[in-house]
């Protein structure tokens, strides 16, 4: 009876690991974590950060070693397969073979037309930890809001810069001219102010540091082409102030939110705190050590959320004026904007 009992058993078990085996994948538990705190995160600071930013889109797709895992999208592509509700994520999950890179940090129209979060888990990307990883899912998750209208593509297209690409890879491989030393100087004088303004307390100083920043824009807006500005503008507006956006966000939890208990035993959990400490040392560091001519596109990041911290301060309430104006920030600085 026990042999009868222990084969059973056995042969259950066998059973089961095929099943298992040849079953559909999941998300591991330490990624449906950081997402759920991704996602309360949001809709805890969201709206005090940007009006309206918890109306915006918030699909996004996991990108793991061997699946993708799509999750909160209206409405998937065939080449996803359901696997469920996960309730922890109040959403249906999706997968399908990885297509993506594994430490892919995006967001553009993958799936159906619909702007779309790719991401690689913490570990696999640059960021590496959670509380750091879930900061920039909410970089991400603001280009959402920022593609947000059916006027959004018309208006880039618009600016006249694609030179005919119709992939949006243009917007990273834009000739601008990093090399030209009379555009660096420019933006040693722009970046020499930016942290000037970061550490200014008086109100008297900070204004006349706005007043001589404003001046430097003009004098960079003068030694570059309408196009090659409007390429600066753009890139500084978006990508620019979605770094502004995530320290925000950081900045924020530290003082009002209280992370997840499930969050917080991650192994790699990092204080929203130490997250905002290390973002604006990122933001000091890159306007302290780069050139355009070392950093090329990715000194606007800087220089864009450093504009959002003096903005901050000059313009409080900015940024209902933000979507007002498209792809341009320097209007802001104008004495009566």
């Amino acid at each position: 009876m026990r042999l009868r009992s222990f084969g059973i058993a056995f042969f259950l078990l066998v059973i089961a690991s095929i099943a298992a085996a040849g079953g559909s994948p999941s998300i591991s538990h330490t990624d449906r974590v950081r997402l759920a705190e991704a996602f309360r995160l949001a809709d805890a600071v969201s709206d005090e950060i940007w009006p309206g930013w918890s109306k915006a889109p918030f699909a996004l797709i996991l990108v793991t070693e061997e699946h993708e895992f799509l999750v909160r999208h209206p409405r998937p592509s065939d080449d996803f397969v359901s696997i469920g509700r996960d309730e922890l994520l109040g959403s249906e999950v999706f997968y399908r073979k990885r297509q993506f890179p594994t430490n892919f940090l995006a967001t553009f129209p993958a799936v159906a037309g619909v702007s779309t979060i790719l991401i690689g888990r913490a570990e696999n990307t640059a960021v590496k930890t959670s509380g750091s990883w879930v900061v920039t899912v909410l970089h991400e998750h603001f280009h959402q809001m920022q593609e947000s209208g059916d006027d959004y593509y018309s208006e880039v297209n618009a600016l006249g810069l694609s030179g005919g690409d119709q992939t949006g890879m243009w917007m990273i491989n834009y000739k601008f001219p990093y090399q030209n030393k009379a555009v660096e100087e420019a933006f040693s004088e722009m970046t020499s102010l930016l942290l000037r303004s970061l550490d200014e307390k008086k109100e008297a100083d900070i204004n006349r540091i706005a007043s001589d920043y404003r001046k430097a824009r003009q004098t960079l807006k003068n030694r570059l082409s309408d196009e090659d500005f409007r390429y600066f503008e753009f890139q500084v507006w978006k990508e620019g102030i979605a770094r502004y956006t995530e320290h925000r966000v950081a900045e924020i939890a530290a003082r009002n939110y209280e992370p997840s208990p499930a969050f917080q035993a991650l192994p790699d959990f990092d204080s929203f705190a130490d997250v905002a400490e290390d973002r604006r040392k990122l933001i000091r560091n890159e306007l302290r050590t780069g050139t355009i001519a070392n950093y090329e596109r990715v000194l606007f990041y800087p220089v864009g959320a450093a504009e959002g911290l003096l903005l901050d301060r000059i313009r409080p309430g900015w940024q209902k004026k933000y979507f007002a104006r498209r792809f341009s920030l320097g209007y802001l600085y104008d004495p009566a904007p």
